[in-house]
């Protein structure tokens, strides 16, 4: 089972082993919305369970079958595409019979009423869990009780799982590419650079081909699912290394997910680096914390550490890790300041770098809870496979939870890497062609590849699931 490579809550207890998502049946995810449809208004909401569909996918297939622009609809997050996911959809401009109606593979309509507003990013309270851990190398209950207990009282590490970072674990060095204009590193990241974690031969030859700069077999290797590579493929055939405009062939979606990625993981770097100065610890605060309460999000500054003790214990407030961008509240000097500061030294950038995501992506950044509660947790041992429930706040990873169980996890190959690019491979002189508007092509998904009509592109950015 691929994972990410960073410090364990509960280091100091042996692990259990098995596998997770095993099959379709043992990951299933429930929204909890943030509030229920009212029953009249021109928005139409309705849940649907899906099942080895991506959201991207899903929203893809629906726009086409009720002849609407995915831009239309509304969703409050993204869920995994192996596991049965349930969750809302808000569209416009459709009559609820003929959402009803809607009959495609894998997927069912559960429920359909109006409300007066769009559903937005963000709008759910959490997601509830139902997992099967197969095959455990420990059934002992011990074990199981021993780490869910900590758990349960000092909540989990809130990383962002690795489904965050594609397939190949690098599209977070994409998004550092694009963000300080290496578009050259970025496009060779998408195109290029095949992994381990990589099970598709086809993709796989298709990469190294584009590697040795044979565009054209590269074209004819890619699966034809593979959209935004035979986007890009057919425009550096056309116009040479022209990085730049081949930049404005990636959509926008996508350049925002790679860009997101790399939040991503400079949040989990820092949540890391802050276990490792804790010996562990998320609930002590230092000075110049910036504390996250947890019932409704909101922040302040850490003056007295040691005034906040009890509501720390209570899991009531915690401390927060940067997502940055140009809205990111600062730390004061002291410990946490420090991680954030020395994290963007170690990748060469200020944070000045990512105010330019703000207006064009809308990532203002923002603060992120080092830990998060686990609610509603319930679980038991049967013929050698574990069974879990449990309830973890919006935007968090049920791997964050079930990483502390199996301790088994290799780390995805791109998570390994520092991200830059090596410009070993010759270059080729750019033909007189500019940087062109975007080719239209067949509009795909957000994310490329995501898909019941093919495996997901390993190159393509990462889902923002919170479905572990």
């Amino acid at each position: 089972m691929y994972g990410i490579p960073f410090r364990y809550l509960t280091d100091d207890l042996p692990g259990i082993g098995g596998r997770i998502k095993a099959d379709i049946e043992d990951f299933r995810v429930e929204e909890v919305p943030l509030y229920p449809a009212c029953g009249e208004g021109e928005h139409v909401y309705f849940e649907i369970e899906k099942r080895d569909l991506s959201t991207p996918e899903v929203l893809r297939r629906l726009a086409r079958e009720l002849s609407r622009s995915i831009s239309g609809f509304g969703w409050a997050g993204m869920k995994d595409r192996k596991a049965i996911a349930r969750q809302t959809l808000s569209v416009s401009g459709v009559d609820p019979e003929r959402i009803l109606a809607v009959d495609l593979p894998g997927l069912r309509i559960l429920w359909v009423r109006r409300h007066t507003n769009k559903l937005r990013l963000g709008h759910l309270k959490g997601n509830r869990f139902e997992v099967w851990v197969r095959d455990l190398d420990a059934p002992d209950p011990a074990r199981v009780e021993a780490i869910l207990d900590r758990l349960r009282d000092r909540g989990a590490p809130n990383y962002f799982g690795p489904q965050r970072f594609g397939a190949r674990g690098d599209a977070q060095w994409v998004g550092r590419a694009f963000l300080v204009h290496d578009d050259r590193a970025a496009i060779h990241r998408i195109l290029g650079h095949p992994a381990p974690s990589e099970h598709n031969p086809d993709v796989v030859r298709a990469r190294y081909l584009f590697m040795q700069y044979r565009w054209a077999d590269a074209a004819r290797a890619f699966p034809p699912y593979y959209r935004v590579e035979h986007r890009l493929l057919r425009y550096l055939r056309r116009c040479g290394e022209n990085y730049a405009g081949a930049r404005k062939q990636v959509p926008a979606a996508d350049l925002k997910l790679y860009f997101t990625a790399y939040q991503s993981h400079l949040f989990n770097a820092c949540l890391h680096a802050r276990m490792e100065a804790c010996g562990g610890d998320l609930e002590r605060f230092t000075a110049g914390d910036i504390a996250f309460l947890h019932r409704g999000g909101a922040l302040f500054r850490v003056e007295d550490p040691a005034a906040l003790a009890e509501r720390a214990r209570a899991l009531e407030i915690s401390p927060s890790g940067p997502m940055f961008g140009k809205q990111m509240l600062v730390p004061a000097p002291g410990l946490q300041a420090d991680i954030e500061s020395r994290r963007l030294e170690i990748d060469g950038l200020r944070l000045a770098d990512f105010h330019q995501l703000e207006p064009h992506h809308h990532l203002g950044g923002g603060r992120r809870p080092l830990r998060v509660p686990v609610e509603d947790l319930e679980w038991r041992i049967e013929n050698g496979h574990l069974w879990l429930r449990f309830f973890l706040p919006r935007g968090s990873f049920a791997t964050s939870l079930l990483r502390e169980l199996t301790k088994n996890e290799l780390p995805l190959p791109g998570l390994l890497e520092q991200g830059l690019e090596q410009a070993t491979s010759p270059r080729l002189p750019s033909a007189a062609c500019g940087s062109s508007p975007s080719e239209e092509g067949t509009a795909g998904p957000a994310h490329p590849g995501a898909a019941g009509d093919g495996p997901p592109a390993p190159g393509g950015p990462p889902g923002r699931e919170p479905a572990g």
